[in-house]
């Protein structure tokens, strides 16, 4: 169980910080139901994405950063639940988005379960 979290840990910290990277090149007006979130707050999310996708894999460095993991996971699920909801309250009828981000979220919530009361550190 310790490998397949590691191996999540690493896919989502990748994928988090590479959407954070696209987010500092990309515009909030890309995705239609993302429109509701000011300039501001969107470079916000960047810097926690990044945040919380190093929090996922600095425990490699020093073990005792391991209690880090579940709430950096638990951020992650927590923007992708906020992404729906925006998606759902838009009146933006294109669920697509949606799945991925639900897929997401589910994810980081197993990483941070696993860690929690599977496999913690």
């Amino acid at each position: 169980m310790n490998i397949l979290l590691w191996v999540l840990q690493i896919v989502l910290a990748l994928h988090t910080i590479t959407g954070a990277i696209w987010k500092f090149s990309n515009s909030e007006q890309t995705v239609a139901s993302l429109n509701a979130i000011p300039h501001v707050a969107w470079v916000a999310l960047s810097i926690i994405e990044i945040l919380c996708g190093l929090g996922l894999i600095l425990a490699v460095l020093n073990k005792s950063l391991g209690k880090l993991i579940p709430f950096a996971a638990f951020g992650i699920a927590l923007e992708m639940v906020l992404f729906c909801a925006l998606t759902i309250f838009s009146g933006d009828m294109n669920y697509t988005h949606m799945i991925y981000w639900i897929i997401v979220a589910g994810l980081s919530a197993f990483i941070a379960y696993g860690r929690i009361v599977l496999k913690p550190l």
